[in-house]
């Protein structure tokens, strides 16, 4: 009885102190858990039923979150070697934008999909040379480059103002959804078959990594806190994979993000250059001496960053079925609030790809709820900027460092 207590003690505060070390991370997690029951209670208070977790809602958030966590995934890059892009916003706009004028010209889609991404690297290349080689701070280069882009957003909609989008192919990049090869029950199959998939992978590389940090004797949580680990993440991906199965699948918002998402968390976990990356976010000087080619690695995170821009316009544009003269608006916000709600340090070299794209569900929930239930868009901007001075003071603090005005 009393070795009951004792390891129910033990894990008890192995918790707590696990909870302590990785407040930053965990803390998206708890706030979008608050979100979703805050605004389910509202609705329902407000509304006469609760309508937040509903699965029509909950796929509509999805899509709606899209253009701005392929963005934030850009951003964190920039954040993590200290950098900064403000031009992100009207940028999407106007290569949303630009997708919208090819369209109408009969460009093919693939192509202008291809064209419009090759025209987002190439402005994001110029604007980190500008910064790497000639030396111009990113803030000034890319204030610069949000007026730039919102000048020349104007220039393509002032002919017609909205541009309207009607090729069905590329309106189904955010509104689409994977077709039902099969059903179970009143359930897309497929979807479920896609959610036990991603439940066995996520089993199969958390215990691998486990395994490695033992052999190499770092150290790991308890077998138990392990396994309440795996059973939350098999919870949650499990809940999603049935309320999106129970409306209309798998949305090609999902796919695309989840493609993103992957490529770049591998290229920072398990490449040279995720390492040169992380290496400049923590002191940009010692990892020059240490050989790496800061400039080139700079150039190439603000080419990565304009590729995420274009994309997010394009994943907009299609999103909304245009393309309008104010499109791209206060989006570099929320792509960098979302990156610092997420965990990314304001001091550089910490941050994750998969954590940003959570932090953006936190943002965009947040503007999914109170939309719901009415609340003006003045109001909205208040909590927004509230939440985004919290989520910076939890860094400032949890570093030990005061903030100097």
């Amino acid at each position: 009885m009393d070795q009951n207590k004792t390891a129910k003690r033990a894990l008890a505060q192995e918790s707590v102190e696990m909870l302590r070390k990785n407040i930053r991370n965990y803390a998206m997690y708890i706030a979008l858990a608050v979100i979703f029951i805050v605004f389910q209670v509202l609705s329902k208070v407000m509304l006469g039923k609760g309508l937040f977790l509903t699965a029509r809602n909950i796929t509509n958030l999805i899509n709606q979150t899209g253009y701005i966590a392929v963005m934030a995934v850009g951003m964190t890059l920039v954040l993590i070697i200290c950098q900064i892009d403000l031009s992100v916003g009207f940028g999407a706009g106007f290569l949303g934008a630009c997708a919208a004028r090819l369209m109408t010209m009969q460009v093919p889609i693939p192509l202008v999909i291809l064209l419009v991404l090759a025209l987002g690297v190439l402005i994001g290349l110029v604007q980190g040379t500008i910064i790497g080689k000639i030396g111009v701070p990113a803030f000034v280069t890319t204030l610069a480059g949000e007026f730039i882009f919102r000048g020349l957003l104007t220039l393509v909609t002032e002919a017609s103002g909205t541009i309207p989008i009607t090729n069905d192919a590329f309106n189904a990049l955010s509104n689409g959804f994977v077709p039902e090869l099969f059903t179970i029950g009143k359930y897309h199959g497929l979807t479920l078959l896609v959610g036990i998939v991603a439940i066995a992978l996520i089993f199969v590389m958390e215990i691998r990594k486990r395994r490695d940090m033992m052999r190499y004797s770092f150290e790991t949580i308890s077998a138990p806190l392990f396994a309440f680990k795996l059973a939350f993440f098999a919870a949650l991906i499990g809940a999603l994979t049935v309320v999106l199965a129970g409306y209309k699948g798998i949305s090609w918002t999902i796919i695309i993000v989840v493609v993103i998402v992957s490529i770049y968390n591998f290229i920072l976990r398990n490449t040279r250059t995720g390492r040169y990356i992380y290496g400049m976010g923590g002191n940009m000087e010692a990892a020059s001496l240490s050989g790496v080619n800061v400039k080139r690695t700079l150039i190439g995170v603000f080419a990565s960053m304009g590729c995420m821009t274009a994309l997010g316009g394009i994943l907009y544009a299609s999103r909304i079925n245009s393309a309008t003269p104010t499109a791209g608006m206060g989006f570099e916000l929320d792509a960098i609030a979302s990156c610092y709600i997420a965990g990314v340090s304001t001091t550089g070299g910490i941050g994750s790809v998969v954590n940003s794209v959570v932090g953006a569900f936190v943002i965009m929930s947040l503007t999914n709820g109170l939309n719901l239930i009415g609340i003006g868009i003045s109001y909205q901007y208040l909590i927004k900027g509230i939440i985004f001075i919290c989520a910076v003071a939890l860094d400032v603090r949890g570093r030990g460092k005061k903030a100097i005005g």
